[in-house]
């Protein structure tokens, strides 16, 4: 069973369609039980980063995120929740997140188009369970900051739009893409494939 946070800000519908076309089933749900008892989570995000903290701490989920992620049982950010993973972020203001990864997320500043719109070809930085039996490819972005992670260690790829722009970061159970593999045609759907096969094997 894989979870699918809803604190109001998610593509949820998106999300969870993809993740029942690989054969998993799916609640989505605000329900820190139901969340708590899944097998894996999934932290999906469209929006502002601010709002979307208020949200979480408004409904609770703040620390029920935090808890599962203790638990040990893999969670995967998605776009905005990938960001929110990250100690802070400069959009809108300064605002704190859930400090899970050490980071922050900043704007995009030069001479070229924002937001960062289309598909980019993913650059793996080391190994991880996502990419076993993979070839790098392309997958697609839509956002207007990006996160700077404090440790090389948690980043796990990167795409070029005019600077290294952090893709995927992980850390044991806790993983995080920008792009939406939901819309990454058949790579995005392995990566997302690959992070629910650490779901399924977490409980036997």
């Amino acid at each position: 069973m894989i979870a699918i946070i809803d604190y109001g800000m998610g593509n949820l519908h998106s999300v969870n369609k993809a993740v029942e076309r690989l054969g998993y089933e799916t609640v989505v749900t605000a329900d820190p039980a139901a969340i708590l008892a899944a097998d894996g989570a999934i932290l999906p995000g469209v929006g502002a980063f601010g709002d979307a903290m208020d949200n979480l701490r408004e409904t609770g989920l703040e620390s029920v995120v935090k808890q599962y992620v203790a638990s040990g049982k893999p969670l995967l950010g998605i776009c905005l929740g990938m960001q929110l993973l990250f100690d802070e972020s400069e959009e809108y203001g300064q605002h704190a997140g859930l400090g899970l990864l050490p980071g922050r997320v900043i704007r995009f500043q030069g001479d070229y188009k924002v937001p960062h719109m289309g598909w980019n070809k993913l650059e793996v930085q080391q190994s991880s369970p996502l990419f076993e039996g993979l070839e790098e490819g392309h997958v697609y972005f839509v956002h207007s900051y990006h996160v700077q992670p404090a440790l090389a260690s948690d980043l796990l790829a990167t795409v070029d739009y005019h600077q290294q722009v952090t893709a995927i970061v992980g850390r044991g159970n806790l993983f995080g893409m920008q792009f939406h593999p939901e819309k990454s045609g058949d790579l995005g759907m392995q990566l997302l494939a690959g992070f629910l096969k650490l779901a399924g094997s977490a409980n036997r």
